[in-house]
């Protein structure tokens, strides 16, 4: 009996099913009051604010996100080049460390990257009070170990022969470094570090909904009160300052800029890097900010053998677990199933403008405040979470597909366009479906993002570990802290293993696929 598959275009769109179960959740906890508060933010996205005292504050406020965030970047892509020697399997042979040491400081590594800057950020307010380089920190913390793996799986991927070759003619170690490998990693760390970088700034821009200061808490304050109008003039000048952001990165990475010595170049960007970091640090002072400030530490007592077992039979583990894998999966199909569905329908010129404008809207407002905004319509549940978070992630998925489908060839496309059929299954399989694995291979390490994501839904919308951490870290039970976290941790840890099992899978397809060709 011949084994039934689904193609991989059609698993693209597929996840969209996901969408049913919350849509009726969604609906049948709405009340028609908060429907005319959520018309009245839409529509005052029309005509915000430009009250100089509230133009003036959120411009301020920007500019703290943006030093946060450069500062943050800055230090993550050195921490984690720097990490990723230590961490490269290929490049620890040709220097000499032993591999056990690679294999303990990639195990170490996987638990900064798998808890959420907001949870550094949360642990350090109740440690450190509030104080203003916390909001750098949380963000350090992750990124560097997660760029740290990025990195040294590039390196990992780079041909041996050519370094042990470099070796034995006698080049040292910063020489080989420097000839084998930058040229290889200079791409990546433009790609993925200008990716970063906006992660970086949405980062520090949930931070400061959560009191750490910058554009995020201006938006936290208006939605407060209800001030929509003061909310939007926010939201644009955050939306016009990352579209002037991405325009910049298109430009930095055209080919004029493109460095024949490679040494030189690099030396270029690490010196540009230094000046960034520097101007910034200086800009939060001119600010009023001083990451610098006094601090004490308010010490936690160690939980008990008991207080631990106690808070292990106290929680309600199996609801708390089950939601935030709910959470996850619901929001994870919304992500994944609406960018080619919306691409396919919406496929004129306009049509895709307007969705590249729609896509930075979804990335620029964090998820706690759309959570919110959709809690005065419908009562709390795991659908509210699962369209903030998934909203969220489609403008970033999105974005990429978008991009992916702009550069490839248009050949297959107009020659099925040309047999006479639909334009929108034209598209689907004369363009969608050579972006298919690898959408579908991205979608899973975003579903990853997701997962870390849910913390921060959970936290404001009431459901999953996420808010349970949030209500345990306010009553000080430090017991149910550390049980939290290293749960949510190991959710995490679970879904990176079962998510690389299946990329392997698709990418050993993709060969055999290739090779049959």
């Amino acid at each position: 009996m011949k084994k039934i598959s689904i193609s991989k275009v059609i698993l693209t769109i597929l996840p969209i099913l996901s969408i049913i179960p919350v849509f009726l959740q969604f609906i049948h906890g709405l009340h028609i009051g908060g429907i005319s508060t959520l018309i009245n933010f839409t529509f005052s996205g029309f005509h915000p604010s430009f009250d100089k005292d509230v133009v003036q504050s959120s411009w301020i406020g920007l500019q703290i996100t943006f030093c946060f965030a450069i500062i943050s970047w800055v230090i993550s892509i050195l921490m984690g080049l720097f990490l990723a020697i230590f961490c490269s399997y290929s490049l620890n042979k040709i220097i000499g460390i032993p591999e056990i040491i690679t294999n303990i400081i990639r195990r170490i590594l996987t638990l900064p990257r798998a808890t959420h800057e907001l949870i550094w950020g949360l642990l350090f307010l109740q440690i450190f009070g509030l104080v203003p380089w916390i909001a750098v920190a949380a963000i350090v913390i992750p990124y560097s170990a997660l760029m740290a793996r990025v990195f040294a799986e590039q390196i990992d991927k780079i041909d041996l022969k050519n370094l042990i070759a470099l070796k034995h003619i006698g080049s040292s170690k910063l020489q080989i470094l420097i000839t084998a490998l930058l040229p290889k990693l200079i791409p990546i760390i433009g790609t993925y570090g200008s990716y970063r970088l906006e992660c970086a700034i949405r980062g520090a821009t949930l931070l400061g909904i959560f009191g750490l200061g910058g554009i995020g808490t201006e938006m936290q304050l208006s939605i407060l009160s209800l001030k929509f109008n003061e909310m939007w003039t926010s939201i644009w000048i955050l939306f016009f300052a990352i579209l002037l952001l991405e325009k910049a990165v298109e430009y930095v990475q055209s080919p004029r800029f493109h460095f024949i010595n490679i040494g030189i170049f690099s030396l270029m960007c690490l010196l540009v890097l230094f000046i960034v970091l520097g101007t910034s640090l200086i800009w939060l002072n001119v600010l009023g900010v001083n990451l610098f400030v006094p601090f004490s530490i308010h010490l936690f007592n160690i939980p008990s053998s008991t207080n631990l077992l106690s808070a292990i039979t106290s929680l309600p583990w199996t609801k708390l677990i089950l939601e935030t894998i709910i959470l996850m999966l619901l929001a994870s199909g919304i992500a994944i199933g609406l960018p080619p569905i919306l691409l396919m329908v919406f496929q004129a010129r306009y049509g895709v403008k307007v969705l590249s404008i729609f896509w930075i809207f979804c990335r620029l407002i964090p998820t706690p405040l759309t959570t919110m905004l959709l809690l005065l319509c419908t009562n709390p549940s795991i659908s509210v979470g699962a369209l903030a978070l998934g909203i969220q992630n489609m403008g970033v998925l999105g974005r990429l597909l978008k991009q992916n489908i702009d550069n490839q060839d248009t050949n297959i496309f107009m020659g099925i366009k040309a047999t006479g059929a639909n334009s929108h299954l034209a598209w689907l399989y004369g363009k969608m479906s050579l972006q298919s694995n690898s959408y579908l291979t991205y979608s899973l390490y975003r579903s990853d993002v997701i997962l870390r994501e849910t913390i921060v839904v959970g936290a404001v919308g009431g459901v999953g570990i996420g808010w349970q951490l949030k209500e345990s870290l306010s009553s000080f039970a430090l017991e149910e802290v550390l049980l939290l976290t290293a749960t949510f941790i190991s959710l995490t840890l679970i879904s990176e293993t079962l998510s690389e099992i299946l990329q392997k899978r698709l990418l050993s397809k993709q060969s055999n696929n290739t090779l049959h060709t």
